[in-house]
């Protein structure tokens, strides 16, 4: 990452604008020193959440990428999606009732994407959208994909022959210190489009009853779903 190009940006988006760095440090709730650092490229010396926070009051968008030698980092991380896709079906095929497809690709209306697991319980015809994150990394992001993945979600069920009549959300997280920091800091946005925790979702599963959305983090790969309350240990 460049320290001073990103600086250099964010200067030149501002201008452009005709905004002041007062302006733009109102707009994101920052002092002007902030503003004042990221324009001179001094980035050590912002928090990431402010950068992006005044990223976001100019319309910039910032990517963050990480890299290994000979694509490591795929790997570790396609590994670990992997790992959590396989407990997860293992896990709901022990469920009564539950049929489940991994990897359901659609066009639907001008709405493209893959739902990672498509679960439909046959004698509550209920429809069950599965998100599965080895990292929380932007809500904005995970909410526009939920939002893409489960408006189709009924038709995409009906090609498959499953007829549904209620559609479920459900996000799971791998279990880690940081993906339960950053749920921590984002707070009530989080719990309000999720607002089912593990506990929650473990019972519905059981006996499905109208909709659910529910977020809840799977710790010790092989255990059913934790409440993303509850800590490791406190099931």
């Amino acid at each position: 990452m460049d320290d001073q190009r990103i600086g250099a940006a964010f200067r030149a988006v501002r201008v452009r604008r005709g905004w002041r760095q007062s302006d733009v440090a109102s707009r994101a709730k920052v002092s002007a020193s902030v503003v004042s650092a990221i324009e001179h490229g001094r980035l050590d010396q912002v928090a990431p959440a402010t950068l992006r926070r005044v990223a976001a009051v100019l319309g910039i968008r910032l990517e963050m990428t990480v890299r290994l030698p000979h694509g490591e980092v795929d790997r570790l991380l396609n590994a670990g999606h992997a790992a959590l896709h396989e407990e997860l079906a293992r896990y709901l095929d022990t469920l009564p009732g539950w049929l489940h497809a991994p990897e359901v690709s659609f066009a639907v209306y001008g709405e493209r994407g893959v739902i990672d697991i498509l679960a439909y319980h046959q004698p509550t015809r209920s429809l069950l959208v599965i998100e599965w994150k080895t990292e929380l990394v932007a809500l904005e992001d995970l909410l526009a994909t939920m939002d893409r993945r489960l408006r189709p979600a009924a038709r995409i069920a009906r090609d498959r022959g499953w007829e549904a009549s209620t559609v479920s959300a459900w996000v799971v997280f791998a279990e880690s210190d940081t993906n339960r920091r950053r749920a921590r800091s984002l707070g009530s946005v989080l719990r309000s489009a999720f607002p089912a925790d593990g506990r929650t979702m473990r019972s519905w599963l059981q006996r499905p009853v109208g909709s659910i959305r529910a977020l809840s983090f799977w710790a010790n790969f092989g255990e059913a779903p934790r409440s993303s309350e509850s800590r490791r240990g406190n099931g």
